[in-house]
């Protein structure tokens, strides 16, 4: 076999393997994927590989970033914009600071690098850490907050990641320009994302077929990120913007097939990314081990567990500081009210796991400077960064569930049950009121809004006229056209029900995402 076959190989049956474990295990999948990343490139026979630092962060980001905001709750993402912002920019900055630091002083990395390694290992991947919360019992607003972090902190880490590694490949450095770059940057990749999601759902409106609709969905990210990339504004907001845009007006734009097969689509998609991400750099261990040959191996361990401890102490310290400054100036009672306990600050800061984003701008890592040296300390970074992901994925991960259940931070589930029993009621309300129009329109007969309400029956004598058991002397097959004509008439009905209760603020996105899907697999059905 090639490499590039035996790499292959590896990739589908390593991630197939490991997602069998983390089912039986009952883990989240990057826990496995993490271990066994690592295991892997210690196989005898496995190749050694290099990945291109140019593509790395064009293949693999744009997607991830995108899928997490086409699922993002809009609602919850504005009502908690002030504690994201502090977390997605104050926190990524101290942090990636406080590494620097270390990673100068203590390393010996220079400065360029060393704010490159911070940036790398700044931003959160919530993947494991919100299925924990989701299957433990955690606040809803609690998982909202972390996923909300996780996708605007990409960016700020991404735009320093950018100012750092252009510093260490060309020699330059000026604070003042840095900060109008950041700026520029975050405007100019918001205001394309913004223009690329109006021109697709304006696209997308037009087309249903379902093919074209999944294809231009796969395509959605690149489309916002390429440009922003091209025009030298962060591609990253640009993705994510892109895809909050069309993940809030997916129930107008998109067709119900294509709703649920987008969504599995883009849950195995997500998967294989973050499975061949986590797999490669371990595929690539062996050469960035061979790269430190020259170092001490205590040494190495010492460095990556000082900048572990960096990363898990920052986060905590940053969380306590910043909410109690918070409460000194801002005593409304409408945030008195939204405080949260210190269990909950110490479970989010606990939450803080690294991943696909800090392996992606770790395996960029350009190989060389301008002059044609060797990029310093590469290798180094590499290591230091796998080593913060296994010890956040697994070590973190493992133990969040026994301290969520510790502190008590679980909630009963009521205000969401509450919420969906309000939808269930507001749509089943819209449908009996478009039956009631309906009643009196031509196409529609007294026979047929019967129908609705005995549907089994209706639907068993055409299985019975269609299997040749009985003649069709009422027919009935052309009764049952009208009738899907009508029902698409009411699943439309309440599928506008349920977006006006998500736009009103009376129920999550969550439910209503929820709910649509079920609509969306009983309308699949008027066909059979």
């Amino acid at each position: 076999m090639s490499n590039l076959q035996i790499v292959i190989a590896a990739l589908f049956v390593s991630a197939a393997g490991l997602n069998a474990v983390a089912n039986w295990l009952r883990v989240p999948y990057p826990i496995p994927l993490v271990i066994g990343g690592l295991v892997l490139g210690l196989v005898p026979g496995i190749p050694d590989i290099e990945l291109s630092p140019d593509l790395v962060l064009l293949v693999f980001l744009p997607p991830l970033l995108y899928s997490s905001a086409v699922f993002s709750d809009l609602r919850a993402l504005r009502s908690d914009a002030r504690v994201i912002a502090l977390n997605a920019i104050g926190l990524v900055l101290a942090t990636a600071a406080a590494v620097a630091v270390i990673a100068h002083e203590v390393i010996g990395i220079p400065w360029a690098m060393s704010f490159a390694l911070g940036a790398i290992v700044s931003p959160t991947d919530p993947a494991a850490a919100t299925a924990i919360m989701r299957r433990v019992g955690a606040p809803r607003r609690l998982v909202n907050i972390l996923e909300g972090e996780s996708m605007f902190n990409d960016a700020t880490a991404l735009v320093a990641y950018k100012v750092a590694v252009g510093a260490a490949v060309g020699g330059s450095f000026s604070a003042g320009e840095s900060v109008l770059e950041f700026l520029l940057d975050a405007t100019g990749g918001i205001a394309i994302g913004l223009a690329v999601g109006w021109v697709i759902a304006t696209i997308r409106r037009r087309v249903r077929d379902i093919n074209t609709e999944l294809t231009i969905s796969l395509c959605s990210a690149y489309g916002a990120f390429i440009p922003a990339d091209e025009i030298g504004v962060s591609g990253v907001l640009a993705a994510v913007t892109c895809g909050v845009y069309l993940g809030f007006r997916s129930s107008e734009i998109a067709s119900p097939e294509s709703r649920m097969q987008g969504e599995a689509l883009w849950s195995i998609l997500t998967f294989l990314l973050n499975a061949a991400l986590f797999i490669l750099i371990g595929l690539q261990l062996p050469s960035i081990v061979d790269g430190l040959s020259d170092r001490p191996t205590g040494d190495v361990i010492g460095y990556a567990a000082a900048i572990c401890a960096a990363v898990i102490g920052m986060r905590f310290v940053y969380n306590f500081v910043i909410t109690w400054l918070i409460r000194a100036v801002d005593r409304r009672p409408s945030q008195v009210a939204r405080r949260a306990g210190w269990q909950n600050r110490v479970v989010g800061s606990w939450s803080g796991m690294r991943g696909a984003v800090s392996l992606a701008a770790a395996l960029a890592l350009p190989l060389h400077t301008d002059t044609g040296a060797p990029l310093p300390g590469r290798e180094l970074i590499q290591f230091i960064t796998f080593a913060l992901i296994l010890v956040t994925v697994v070590g973190q991960g493992l133990t969040l569930p026994k301290l969520i259940r510790r502190l008590g931070v679980i909630e009963d589930g009521a205000e969401e049950e509450q919420e969906e029993v309000r939808a269930r009621l507001a749509i089943a309300r819209a449908a009996l009121e478009r039956l009631d129009e309906l009643e009196g329109v031509d196409w529609t007969r007294d026979a047929t809004i019967e129908r609705v309400r005995r549907l089994y029956e209706f639907r068993q004598r055409r299985f019975r006229i269609r299997a040749g058991k009985i003649e069709d002397e009422d027919g009935l097959e052309d009764s049952s056209l009208r009738y899907q004509r009508m029902m698409h008439e009411v699943f439309t009905a309440q599928r506008h029900s349920l977006v006006g209760l998500r736009n009103g603020g009376d129920i999550s996105t969550e439910v209503m995402r929820r709910l649509e899907r079920e609509l969306d697999l009983e309308e699949s059905r008027l066909e059979v």
